[in-house]
């Protein structure tokens, strides 16, 4: 092992989830060991469509004795510093991907979505702080952050599409400027904000190596899809199942820019590498890879050869963006060598081939 890595520990929260499951991957594959925590929130969440119990039996049987697991809440202060205590500055990096990532779930629970984001976020850092201060803490957050303001941007309607005209400052993507104040977030996008901010706090106040990933559409074949949450995962499971997917408002326009995570994993590597303090980056396929509703039913439909069901549902959901597609601009200003390798296209075919066998119409 090079002498950069004198520490061997990559700890990963969420390590069930799609980029938690694909963060434990990448590091074991860099050499480190990983610690896993996952109490699969996410089963109470969304049901079992959601739950993570499958890709943590699998992370388990693939990564063998280079992954430790812990079936901790992230709330539960105790639980998360014993953990902590027990490989002090042997961790190498705190990759934090726990999360309640719905909207529509947080209404419905919103002490349970601000004790998850917040207080469990801040849980992490303090324990990073306190435990393995020289660690980067690689959070992953949303562009949610900056609430519904994106929609006030002046969109063009185009056949397939909303767009920003050519000349618009964010036209090839939003940057990190984009305020976040006087916009609805919903009480999920607050609580992520709360821990964003926090994030940065910690790098500003404690001087900790911190980096929000403020994430667009982040997806790949591990994506336990659910309704409420991994869009292009669930339209594609929706397709191959023969389901009725409940499209809701912008006439299915809205456009979002999706990055696969082996992308998203290549960034967090290369902050990793050459940790900075207190950075915020937009994270997302760019102009290089978005796609509306209705664009992506297309392509899903030509690579099944399945017809979309669709039930349009004329009112759009609260806080949902009409257009976003993230600007990756700062990011690559600061790490020149990452570059994005997946599109639309290529995403939903390995979502297809990685499910083919799984996902089949119900009789």
């Amino acid at each position: 092992m090079s002498q950069e890595w004198r520490v061997t520990v990559a700890l990963v929260t969420g390590s069930g989830g799609l980029i938690g499951s694909e963060a434990a991957r990448h590091f074991a594959g860099l050499g480190l060991d990983v610690v896993g925590i996952d109490n699969d929130m996410r089963r109470y969440f969304f049901g079992e469509d959601g739950s993570t119990s499958w890709s943590l039996e699998r992370l388990a049987a693939d990564l063998g004795a280079a992954y430790t697991h812990y079936a901790v809440d992230i709330r539960d202060r105790d639980g998360l510093e014993q953990v902590f205590k027990k490989y002090g500055s042997d961790i190498a990096v705190v990759i934090h991907s726990a999360a309640q990532p719905s909207h529509d779930w947080a209404a419905k629970e919103p002490y349970t979505d601000f004790d998850v984001n917040a207080g469990g976020t801040l849980n992490m850092l303090e324990n990073t702080r306190r435990h393995a201060s020289d660690a980067p803490f690689i959070h992953c957050s949303t562009n949610k952050v900056y609430g519904d303001r994106p929609n006030s941007l002046p969109l063009i309607e185009l056949e397939t599409r909303y767009e920003l005209p050519e000349d618009h400052p964010y036209h090839q993507g939003i940057t990190e400027d984009m305020s976040i104040d006087e916009s609805l977030h919903s009480v999920f996008g607050a609580s992520k904000v709360a821990a964003d901010v926090m994030v940065q706090e910690y790098g500003r106040y404690f001087d900790l190596k911190t980096a929000c990933f403020r994430g667009g559409t982040l997806t790949g074949p591990a994506h336990s899809a659910a309704e409420l949450h991994g869009f292009l995962a669930y339209l594609m499971r929706c397709v191959m199942e023969g389901r009725t997917y409940n499209l809701f408002g912008y006439k299915g326009k809205m456009v979002r820019d999706a990055i696969h995570s082996h992308d998203v994993l290549t960034a967090f590597e290369a902050f990793f590498r050459a940790p900075r303090s207190a950075q915020v980056y937009n994270l997302g396929g760019g102009r290089h890879s978005n796609t509306s509703h209705i664009e992506a039913f297309r392509i899903a439909e030509e690579i099944t050869g399945h017809a979309a069901k669709i039930n349009y549902v004329e009112q759009a959901r609260t806080g949902d963006h009409q257009w976003y597609v993230s600007s990756m601009a700062r990011f690559e200003e600061h790490y020149p060598d990452w570059k994005i390798t997946y599109n639309v296209p290529m995403i939903l075919q390995e979502i297809y081939e990685a499910n083919v066998d799984k996902w089949v119409p119900k009789a």
